[in-house]
């Protein structure tokens, strides 16, 4: 063995790869239907988990990477899109459950039967030279451009259902999945990192090999961490989302006919009176409860606080709380964080700390202390 750091992170990342893979397949959820939809995004994550474990161990054993390049080579193109494809429909089904269907799996399947083979026509049978060179290049381009076409879509599904919850939820339901994107990002990276490194030099690999650690670990942790919110995501999904092209429909490509604020006049006094009254300082309020509360339409109201207010549903309720807990921060001096996080509405005292400091630059404890000082008058909503 030339390469003994490849070897040595080859035991690094293979033991790491198969427990998180058996792990992913067989580790337990809580038993109730709605965590379907995870345990089968989790079991697709698994066997990807595997499938790269036994490219590992495939390098590891048989040391093919030192006895043809070009058969390790094609083991790993073939290895990556396929598991480009399970990467995603992981993710990607944990914000559209209707995603796997047997045509989209036979066109993904048939995808990579295709590439594999195109790829095992370059490296084993066209001569070394420029033509190798070339198709080469041409696989590489193939490969690079699946991993984008996934990772734009699994993005537009994330970025869809934070748009959806924030249109129907006062609670940041969205902050739960972020995690998806910021994944996703770094698959990109490092999926296509890793695409690339596979043509440099032996004594190189082992690079790519360590960098899949800290990348599976992060993998598992968000995994785990989103276990305890699935069900509240889940459950506003359900709630919200009926069909895949829902979840695929951004609503800026919409053409929306726009109405005058004028034209709101008959729901304008209601809102103005439930404002009044603190309504939004219920916890877990949603657009469709408001708008029974209203008795109006869910859709006339989302347009007219988009129309009125120019935010998102969140941001409205979210604002008013915040407005709301500047008051009782000044008149309550008794009160403590958490009590006064309660009482406006939120559902977690650090969410509601965070959501202050954004907003006001401070912590509220520090910013009731200036008004208390300054004997600030708040001005009454």
């Amino acid at each position: 063995m030339g390469h003994p750091i490849y070897n040595y992170s080859l035991c690094i990342a293979l033991p790491l790869m198969i427990f998180f893979g058996f792990y992913f397949l067989v580790a337990k959820t809580p038993d109730k239907a709605i965590f379907e939809n995870y345990l089968r995004s989790r079991r697709i994550m698994g066997v990807a988990m595997l499938l790269l474990a036994a490219n590992y161990a495939a390098h590891f054993f048989f040391e093919i990477r030192f006895l043809n390049v070009n058969a390790a080579i094609l083991l790993n193109l073939s290895t990556y899109f396929l598991c480009y494809w399970l990467f995603s429909s992981a993710l990607t089904t944990l914000l559209d459950r209707f995603y796997i269907t047997k045509r989209r799996f036979r066109i993904h399947i048939f995808l990579w039967a295709l590439f594999s083979a195109l790829s095992a026509i370059v490296l084993l049978l066209l001569p070394d030279g420029m033509t190798q060179k070339i198709g080469l290049t041409a696989m590489a381009i193939w490969l690079v451009a699946y991993g984008l076409f996934l990772g734009r879509r699994l993005l537009m599904a994330c970025h869809r259902a934070v748009k959806i919850f924030d249109d129907t939820h006062s609670e940041d339901i969205g902050a739960y999945i972020k995690w998806m994107s910021v994944f996703t990002y770094w698959a990109l990276i490092f999926g296509v990192g890793c695409a690339l490194l596979t043509f440099l030099p032996d004594k190189y690999v082992f690079v790519w090999i360590l960098s899949s650690v800290p990348f599976y670990i992060y993998l598992y942790h968000c995994y785990q961490s989103y276990m305890l919110f699935y069900e509240k995501v889940e459950n506003a999904m359900e709630s919200e989302i009926s069909s895949e092209e829902e979840i695929l429909c951004d609503l800026e490509d919409i053409a929306v006919e726009e109405e005058p604020v004028s034209s709101y006049a008959d729901i304008d006094e209601k809102v103005r009176q439930w404002i009044d009254a603190a309504g939004y300082v219920r916890p877990g309020l949603t657009v469709t409860e408001l708008s029974e509360i209203l008795h109006t339409n869910r859709t006339y109201l989302s347009k007219y606080i988009k129309a009125v207010y120019d935010k998102s549903f969140r941001e409205w309720i979210t604002d008013m709380r915040i407005e709301y807990a500047k008051t009782i921060l000044v008149k309550g001096p008794e009160l403590n964080i958490a009590e006064i996080s309660e009482a406006s509405g939120f559902m977690s005292v650090s969410h509601f700390m965070r959501i202050f400091k954004e907003q006001v630059d401070c912590s509220p404890a520090k910013w009731r202390k200036t008004m208390i000082e300054n004997d600030t008058v708040i001005p009454k909503r």
